[in-house]
């Protein structure tokens, strides 16, 4: 009971522990949770295997027991589930099954190992460097070649030879889920630890069960932090660093991001004086260059690849740009080969094959490798290149992960969906139920959509003329509705009187009522008639002057809001009393506005004179004399443009009288 509630106090902190140095009490109850993939096949529990079998194809089935770890195909047995999962990858099962699609018959090992010597082949590989992709090119060339050969002489009957069934090996790590599970009765019940399994090496994969060993000799003890004891002020120098590191580099879009960090956590204190355990870097670098065409994407070498050299000066620079990061990064890698090489994993994230070429090359003195087992992707979503990037990924890599689920629950509910009997499906080729369509419009609706689209068009050109020979040509009514009505635009106006009122177009407003007969009275889908959708009063006085002109027995103008009638004669009357008026009251106003500006200047002038002969006598202290361009602006401060003018004009007319009579003074003295 004791332990359990210290590693219930250890929680709610663990979740922010490293993986290399999780709390000792954790680490002795630690039991390592198998997958389906990984753990050996229980007894007793059936491992279907959906191979077709007819006719000769099923060789002495009807004598042997068929079990969960056999292949009906080749008539073979297994010892278990792991070894006929080999099987089912190897090139005996997929040259039968090949064999099986061609309606011949299978063969046995003795007889497809004799078929692979006549090839002067092996199928484990010879002189072969052991990398997984040459292992892979060797085993589908031995395959390929066997079934072209007796395509071309063995089996001249046989249609040309399809490589469509050659059988494909997953890549390193496909297929299986990116975090390794532990469990331990001393954590909450359904609580898991996650562990990322790209921070174990291949080999360390492989243990299965043993991989709480393996975890566990993987802690390190905390480096204590020692400040530096000398005026450098400096850190230890890397290769002072004897803990076990990792490297990690992130390169995409003109960034570059590279940092070596020890696994050993750095162990400090708080401000408060409690431990703290933080991440020590060993060595970290970034670069950034333009090289993305902006608002387009790529590079411009792979612009160039695609659509030719570009002349122009933005791609000069981001050729420039790129060549410079290419050689910037090959010489930090070349600088850290060292700390790279004693590296235990290498963390890569390159998008693109020119950033892949930057760091695997190939070229003379490269420190990165494709075939270097230590190579690692990031399992996880990145960002941009940057160091605060590379420090969050490492964070995230090497904190434990937690789970709470109820693996009885999920069991229950499996067990129920398996009792449940399942609806029939469509088979694969069955074809998708069909999108609905749009509508397709009738002969009717898409005349009605042309006479909308016409009548709109020449109300809002005022082509009054053109309008009612339309409507007279096509036979078609005054207040014909506009299609489709459930728009909003012909919600408002649904009618050519409501559109015509609603731009405030006089001319075709009188032009439907008089001439075409337009009923003023329908209302629009918000209740209002065509006059109230009228903005101004020329348009208004069209419905009074229609009213006057066709009478009141013709529509009911009461419903249709239109005021009692005008002739043309009378608003024409009143219009130009009206601009009389205007006129009358324009000129009044200007009168007054120069009289006051008369008296103004008067008055400014005079009291000009009266202060410069107070200062004839003397200037007073400290008094300033303002400039004639102050004096001008301070009198037209307030005034118009059009004042400012006069008051302008009349100021030089005084100044050439004053100096026309000085100059008649002076010849009357001499």
């Amino acid at each position: 009971m004791a332990s359990r509630c210290l590693i219930y106090f250890y929680l709610p902190s663990l979740r922010f522990f490293s993986v290399f140095d999780l709390p000792h009490e954790l680490l002795v109850t630690l039991e390592f949770k198998a997958t389906s993939l990984s753990q050996p096949n229980p007894e007793g529990t059936s491992f279907p295997v959906l191979v077709e079998v007819s006719g000769a194809d099923s060789i002495d089935s009807k004598h042997e027991q068929i079990t969960s770890t056999s292949c009906l195909l080749c008539s073979a047995k297994f010892p278990d589930i792991q070894e006929q999962r080999r099987h089912v990858k190897s090139d005996w099962h997929a040259y039968n099954l090949k064999q099986k699609l061609r309606g011949h018959k299978p063969v046995t090992e003795v007889e497809f190992d004799k078929l692979v010597e006549d090839l002067n082949e092996s199928l484990s590989g010879s002189d072969s460097s052991g990398s997984e992709e040459e292992d892979k090119d060797q085993r589908e060339s031995t395959l390929t070649t066997l079934l072209k050969k007796q395509a071309r002489l063995g089996h001249p009957e046989t249609e040309p030879f399809d490589d469509s069934f050659s059988p494909k090996l997953n890549k390193r790590g496909a297929g299986k889920p990116p975090l390794l599970w532990f469990s331990s009765p001393l954590l909450p019940p359904n609580t898991s630890l996650g562990v990322y399994r790209a921070l174990f090496t291949t080999t360390e994969q492989e243990h299965g069960p043993d991989m709480v060993q393996v975890l566990r000799n993987k802690q390190l003890k905390p480096v204590p932090f020692k400040p530096p004891t000398d005026a450098s002020n400096g850190v230890p120098l890397p290769s002072t660093m004897t803990s076990p590191h990792i490297f990690l580099c992130m390169v995409g879009g003109g960034h570059f991001a590279g940092m070596v960090v020890s696994l050993a956590p750095k162990l400090g204190k708080k401000s408060t004086g409690a431990e703290e355990r933080q991440a020590m870097v060993v060595a970290h670098k970034t670069f950034h260059r333009y090289t993305t065409r902006r608002k387009q994407g790529g590079a411009q070498s792979s612009n160039d690849s695609a659509k030719g050299a570009a002349h122009s000066a933005g791609a000069s620079i981001r050729r420039y740009n790129e060549a410079a990061l290419e050689s910037e990064i090959r010489a930090l890698l070349t600088e850290w080969k060292d700390l790279i090489s004693k590296s235990q994993l290498i963390f890569v994230r390159a998008t693109g094959s020119s950033n892949r070429r930057t760091l695997f090359g190939p070229y003379d003195g490269q420190v990165l490798h494709h075939n270097d087992p230590r190579n690692r992707g990031f399992p996880f979503s990145t960002r941009r290149a940057t160091q605060a990037e590379l420090m969050r990924a490492f964070v995230e890599l090497t904190r434990v992960k937690f789970s709470e689920v109820d693996e009885a629950a999920l069991v229950a509910a499996a067990a129920a969906a398996q009792s449940t009997p399942q609806p029939p499906t469509s088979s694969p080729s069955s074809k998708p139920a069909p999108t609905p369509s749009k509508p397709v419009p009738t002969p009717a609706e898409e005349a009605a959509l042309l006479h909308t689209t016409q009548i709109q068009a020449l109300i809002r050109r005022s082509r009054a003329p053109a309008l009612l020979a339309y409507l007279t040509t096509h036979s078609l009514p005054a207040s014909f509705p506009f299609h489709p009505p459930t728009t909003q635009p012909h919600h408002h106006a649904p009618t050519p009187l409501h559109l015509a009122a609603s731009l405030n177009n006089p001319v075709i407003v009188l032009a439907l009522l008089t001439k075409a007969g337009a009923d003023p009275t329908l209302p629009n889908g918000l209740g209002k008639t065509a006059f109230e959708l009228a903005g101004d009063r020329a348009t208004r006085d069209a419905f009074r002057v229609a009213r006057k002109e066709l009478g009141e027995g013709r529509w009911r103008w009461e419903d249709a809001r239109v005021p009692i009638g005008i002739s043309t004669e009378e608003m024409e009357r009143r219009r130009q009393r009206e601009r009389e008026e205007s006129e009358k009251a324009e000129k009044e106003r200007r009168k007054g506005e120069e009289e006051r500006l008369r008296r103004e200047a008067h008055e400014k002038e005079r009291v000009g004179k009266d202060v410069a002969g107070k200062r004839s006598g003397g200037r007073a202290l400290g008094a300033m004399e303002k400039t004639g361009a102050e004096r001008r602006e301070e009198e037209g401060r307030g005034l118009s443009d059009e004042a400012k003018m006069r008051l302008e004009r009349e100021r030089r007319a005084r100044a050439a009288e004053e100096r026309m009579r000085r100059g008649g003074l002076g010849g009357a003295g001499r």
